[in-house]
């Protein structure tokens, strides 16, 4: 079939196979070549401490899937990934996800690394069990844990309860601009405030909670290495979104998150002398950011501002950057903040990159805003996350949707 993207609501529901393995293929490329060019991975750095087995819990798209790249590519590590992914049929597409780890899967098998990917509900204690038997089978101990898990639900193993996160202020409405990337136009968009059950539910879902479990039943199993370190992704952006993020409902699972990164950290430390870290990422185009008011226009500006500057990165830039100038430094210390945090956003939040980003804000309508933005750029990532508008890619070929790249 000819697949073209459908669009609704800044949600695109479909994927494009061809475009999703050479989206794939293209951050392999970078990754070998920052590999080819950066001494930072040599063995002899920080004592040869790299990445050796690691385990990547959503591994199937965004930064989760950039870690996995470069855990593989970069380091040579052998990989175990979990994702929650739909299959293709004859008659209809699977997910991006899905097209993902299949091209994933080939070229590290052209390659000879190690790669097994699971794709089932890493929320359950039946992955948890089939990742450790996968890593007895391998005679592997994760030396890495990348936690990337972004799931609107969540089923507790230990209740059968299922909880579903919002996204939403907490005490009052929210109301801010937002942009229509498929045409340019802006409106405004009210969200209500959460009751105190979305909130709970957020934070079981987007917490910790799930983070701990699976480094307890790691530990049990012994399926974790001396000096293992963990870490989770999260995002804390600029002052006007935190009424509708950072301290909304999903703020208060981030928090949750942090929280449950101290305790692991003393936990890890103390048993294999290892760490527990929550990295702050950039904000970039996902699913989920497209549709929260303000976001979608905040970055198309701050894209705008960042590449005129030369520090714009897309998730693999970003990890590639985390891994080498963070995890694992020369001399094998992780900068963090004051809240034990690592800053992988640095660029993003510096104070010339934002006050840049609010002057166009306050002057940004719908005149004016090709001009003041990377409309393009934001709607091309947009696009790439599914694999469409990826260069080299004949999107008027017929194109076989079953289990297929």
């Amino acid at each position: 079939m000819i697949v073209k993207p459908l669009i609704r609501s800044n949600i695109c529901l479909n994927a494009h196979p061809a475009g999703c393995k050479a989206s794939v293929e293209q951050q392999i490329a970078y990754t070998k070549k920052q590999k080819a060019e950066s001494s930072v991975r040599n063995m002899q750095h920080a004592g040869g401490k790299t990445p050796r087995n690691v385990l990547v819990l959503g591994c199937s798209n965004g930064y989760g899937l950039a870690s996995r790249i470069t855990a593989a590519f970069g380091y040579g590590a052998a990989t175990v990934g979990v994702s929650l992914e739909k299959e293709g049929t004859e008659s209809k597409g699977g997910t991006p996800g899905w097209y993902n780890i299949i091209a994933f899967d080939g070229a590290a098998a052209r390659e000879g690394l190690t790669a097994v990917t699971i794709n089932g509900d890493a929320f359950s204690d039946e992955i948890k069990r089939q990742v450790i038997e996968t890593a007895r089978k391998l005679g592997i101990r994760f030396d890495l844990v990348v936690y990337s898990l972004a799931s609107p639900v969540r089923t507790d193993p230990e209740t059968g309860v299922m909880y579903k996160s919002v996204l939403k202020p907490i005490g009052a409405p929210y109301s801010g601009k937002t942009v229509d990337m498929m045409t340019g136009k802006i409106s405004v968009v009210t969200a209500e405030p959460a009751t105190e059950d979305e909130i709970a539910q957020t934070v079981k879902v987007m917490g910790g909670e799930d983070w701990r479990r699976w480094i307890d039943q790691l530990l049990a199993a012994k399926a974790l290495d001396s000096g293992c370190v963990t870490v989770a992704y999260s995002y804390i952006g600029p002052e006007l979104s935190h009424a509708i993020y950072r301290s909304g409902t999903i703020g208060k699972a981030k928090e949750d998150l942090e929280k449950t990164a101290h305790t692991l950290y003393a936990q890890l430390k103390g048993s294999l002398g290892g760490a527990a870290y929550v990295s702050v990422n950039k904000g970039l185009v996902t699913r989920a950011s497209a549709v929260i008011p303000i976001i979608p226009l905040y970055l198309s500006v701050l894209f705008r501002v960042m590449k005129k500057k030369g520090t714009h990165e897309g998730c693999i830039e970003q990890i590639d950057r985390l891994f080498a100038h963070r995890l694992y430094t020369a001399d094998g210390v992780v900068p963090v903040d004051s809240e034990g945090r690592i800053r992988i956003d640095d660029w993003e939040m510096d104070e010339t990159v934002q006050a840049e980003v609010n002057r166009i804000l306050e002057r940004i309508n719908e005149e004016n805003i090709t001009e003041l933005s990377d409309l393009e750029g934001y709607h091309h990532d947009f696009l790439a996350a599914n694999g469409f508008d990826i260069a080299g890619v004949d999107y008027e070929k017929d194109t076989a949707v079953f289990n297929t790249v």
